[in-house]
């Protein structure tokens, strides 16, 4: 039916080996993953590894890379092809915000971490009091936990809050250049917002992230601090992921503009970009409210 003549709307794919080429990458991935940390152990400061096996990782995310580059060259020859009618550029907008949705639920389960045990340290601790001793239910009494030090929101975290807010006004002025044919605008806006993106990476995690005081393995009362270390990481770690995924996908959409795969008509990857950078931003700003600010004001209260 695919090579077919077309009497409808909707745009019926040809066999694609891509979705099984995914998941046999994201499989050795995952088996990688877990084969590797039998090496990890980790000292007072940082993390690395010794005698780690991530060669069957590597060769998994290559596989998926090589899946992604593979999958979206195929989109990209659909819409060239008059593939992408109106209706099907519907699906794709539906798809997108389908997406961003089941990734807002993601960040949902980090953050509630923090709000339980914002809101309910002090009910755990009493629960627990027959069973803990009474300077670790002491411990859980209190949030952020005893000899964890906060960051100061003010400083680094808030540096990376201007960087992305800045870089959401630079990816729409990108967007709307586009939009009105300008793909000088275009392309300046996107190389400054990748630009901006590869700089939040830079200061998260090689400025912001060996200063923690509450990373994994410090000497002294490790117990207390292991909860708000592993929510704090998991929470700014994923979104930092997000971050670098985004900045790949506005790096894409930079080099299509370049070299002339984008018009006024025709950029919705250059405008799922943005939907997606924009989410990014969003999550960000709960984020520097809710993991930064809060804990260290309560701390200085």
């Amino acid at each position: 039916m695919a090579h077919g003549e077309v009497k409808h709307d909707y745009h019926l794919v040809n066999p694609s080996p891509w979705p099984f080429v995914a998941s046999i990458g994201a499989l050795i991935a995952a088996i990688g993953f877990v084969v590797s940390q039998k090496g990890l152990v980790t000292d007072e400061n940082n993390f690395f590894l010794s005698d780690g096996q991530w060669a069957l990782f590597w060769i998994g995310m290559g596989i998926l890379v090589l899946t992604c580059i593979g999958w979206w060259s195929d989109v990209i020859k659909e819409s060239k092809a008059g593939d992408h009618t109106p209706v099907v550029d519907i699906g794709l907008r539906y798809g997108m915000i389908l997406f961003i949705a089941s990734e807002v639920m993601f960040f949902v389960a980090w953050f509630w971490v923090f709000f339980e045990m914002t809101i309910f340290h002090g009910n755990r601790a009493e629960w627990m009091v027959p069973t803990w001793d009474a300077a670790t239910a002491q411990a859980w009494a209190n949030w952020p936990p005893p000899h964890v030090e906060t960051f100061d929101p003010f400083h680094l975290p808030l540096i990376n809050t201007l960087i992305l807010l800045l870089s959401g006004t630079t990816v729409t002025w990108a967007h709307h250049a586009m939009q009105t044919g300008d793909r000088t605008g275009a392309r300046n806006g996107l190389i400054l917002t990748v630009l901006l993106g590869a700089l939040f990476t830079w200061v998260q995690f090689a400025v912001e992230y060996p200063q923690a005081g509450f990373a994994f393995g410090n000497q002294g009362d490790i117990t207390n601090a292991n909860v708000y270390g592993a929510s704090f990481f998991m929470a700014t770690g994923f979104h930092g992921f997000h971050v670098i995924i985004g900045t790949i996908f506005l790096a894409v959409c930079l080099l299509r503009v370049i070299v002339g795969q984008m018009s006024p008509q025709k950029h919705f990857g250059l405008e799922a970009a943005a939907w997606y950078w924009h989410f990014v931003d969003v999550v960000w700003l709960f984020l520097f409210t809710f993991v930064y600010v809060m804990p260290y004001l309560t701390m200085q209260n």
